[in-house]
């Protein structure tokens, strides 16, 4: 099963659109992201229905960020990118007739669902501006 990636693409887009001045076409952040245009914008358009970010047409358009960097949470941008899949990994059998089966599943719904708990939460506690201080942070110690 493939992975779902549009978090780690959205985070690394926005990160971008933070140190850039003005907006940023699709084809500039496909070029960052080494991404197709076409898929930038159907990510960035998830992103604008949620309020997160704008566009404008036009010879100086481009993508741009609405929303503050305090507020906005990798949580809140998981749930605009549609809630996808925590994990690539299940149950075998979602509905099984099986009793050891059953018992597997039990236990992994229960861990499964723990997991993700916990990770949920710890989304809604990063901000943007938290990652966009770590890689100023970092972009400040390579450059000493």
């Amino acid at each position: 099963m493939k992975r779902d990636s549009r978090l780690s693409s959205v985070l690394h887009a926005l990160l971008h659109m933070t140190e850039h001045d003005g907006p940023m076409t699709s084809e500039a952040l496909g070029r960052c992201l080494a991404a197709n245009p076409v898929v930038v914008r159907r990510t960035m358009g998830l992103l604008r229905e949620a309020g997160l970010v704008a566009s404008d047409r036009g010879h100086a358009g481009g993508w741009r960020i609405t929303a503050n960097l305090d507020t906005v949470t990798l949580r809140q941008l998981h749930e605009a990118l549609g809630e996808p899949a925590i994990f690539a990994i299940g149950n075998r059998n979602e509905s099984p007739s099986c009793l050891v089966e059953q018992s597997v599943n039990a236990a992994l719904e229960g861990a499964f669902a723990d997991a993700e708990a916990l990770l949920l939460d710890r989304f809604a506690h990063v901000t943007l501006a938290d990652l966009a201080a770590d890689f100023s942070r970092r972009h400040a110690e390579r450059h000493t």
